[in-house]
């Protein structure tokens, strides 16, 4: 087993000046967080793995192909490969579980 604390995580992510943190790597999977400020600007690009994110705190709205939606603490949206996407409009803090299959890089 794995566990892992949000709030350590977020430390840990915070202390190595990133706006991303893989804290798991299996055979079929990857997991991070990803940590937007408010009014930051998402640089991401279309990766070449499915993508699901789950809103652990904050607000904003994302664009994903060409649908937008609002997210807060909660929400969980799915991103199809290759797909473009950002998250923008980012009024609170964003916090983000980031899990992609098969696993990142």
């Amino acid at each position: 087993m794995k566990a892992f604390r949000l709030d350590e995580l977020e430390a840990e992510r915070a202390a190595n000046d990133g706006a991303y943190l893989q804290f798991l790597r299996e055979r079929n999977m990857s997991v991070g967080l990803y940590a937007l400020d408010a009014g930051d600007t998402d640089p991401q690009q279309p990766h070449g793995q499915d993508e699901v994110y789950m809103v652990v705190s904050g607000r904003a709205s994302i664009t994903v192909g060409m649908e937008t939606t609002s997210v807060a603490r909660g929400s969980v949206v799915y991103v199809p490969a290759g797909v473009a996407h950002k998250f923008h409009h980012i009024s609170e803090d964003l916090r983000v579980l980031v899990v992609f299959s098969p696993p990142e890089g």
